[in-house]
């Protein structure tokens, strides 16, 4: 209806990279090599997987342009957001304006990989989308152009067996107000509103949003108001392989129902499940 294909990535603000780096590693994920972004002071790594990934996102030269990291940093560090994705920007931009959305013109962005090849330059088109288009979350959508220099087979093998995200978890003053503005994005069927919680399927993935209440039982809420996010699920292949992967780095978790969950103090702030 718009366009918009599903989650692209999510977007972790973190303090230190290097240290972000070891951290996800010791979780059992594989990290593709650092980005830096052409122009701007952030850098990122990556966790690929087959049609989505996570984005470890810090800083390394404060006296450039941060795109407001430093200021979300400032009350610690977490879950920035969630990129969606989508095939052709220029026509997603298009389908986005015959709903009423007011999206920006595609822009065109390159970053520096620093790979084994040396320095690589994958290239990417960011549309970028009205505030009350996606209440609840920070986000934009992207088109990869250049997708065989990031997503390559050997950075998508995780120790831990993840294959993909999941779901993410908001805290808002009102989940269910937010419904609307979900629904004219991916329509009517894609959005379900129950006991002030709202589920958004996007694709793969779904955003839920819950009250600061419902929230709280998940994981301590940021220092820095609502709406925040607060957690993130990864689908794994074998919880058996999860659980080996976390105790052979003696990383502490807990048992659930459903899966295994860590500490936001063990993931940058968030609240991390790996769910089969």
């Amino acid at each position: 209806m718009t366009g918009i294909t599903g989650i692209d990535h999510a977007l972790i603000g973190v303090e230190d990279l290097e240290q972000a780096r070891a951290a996800w590693r010791r979780l059992g994920f594989t990290l593709s090599p650092r980005g830096r972004h052409i122009g701007w002071g952030t850098a990122n790594y990556c966790i690929m997987f087959a049609s989505d990934y996570i984005e470890l996102l810090g800083i390394l030269d404060a006296s450039q342009f941060t795109n407001n990291l430093d200021r979300f940093l400032e009350k610690g560090e977490g879950l920035l957001g969630a990129a969606f994705s989508c095939d052709d920007a220029a026509a997603t931009v298009e389908a986005l304006r015959a709903q009423g959305i007011a999206a920006e013109d595609p822009k065109d962005l390159k970053r520096i990989l620093e790979s084994d090849a040396g320095e690589e330059l994958p290239r990417f088109q960011l549309v970028h989308l009205p505030r009350e288009a996606t209440p609840g979350v920070a986000t934009f959508v992207v088109s990869h152009l250049t997708p065989e220099i990031v997503w390559r087979p050997e950075w998508l093998q995780h120790a831990n067996g993840a294959k993909g995200i999941e779901s993410f978890s908001f805290a808002v003053d009102d989940p269910l107000s937010l419904l609307p503005a979900y629904a004219r994005l991916f329509g009517e069927d894609a959005v379900a509103g129950e006991n002030l919680r709202l589920t958004v399927k996007t694709g793969a993935a779904r955003l839920v949003f819950t009250t600061p209440e419902e929230a709280a039982e998940i994981a301590p809420l940021p220092g820095r108001g609502v709406p925040c996010g607060v957690a993130m699920a990864v689908r794994v292949a074998d919880l058996r392989r999860t659980r080996k992967a976390l105790e052979d780095n003696s990383v502490d978790f807990e048992e659930e129902e459903d899966g295994l969950r860590i500490a936001p103090e063990q993931a940058n702030g968030l609240a991390l499940r790996f769910l089969t």
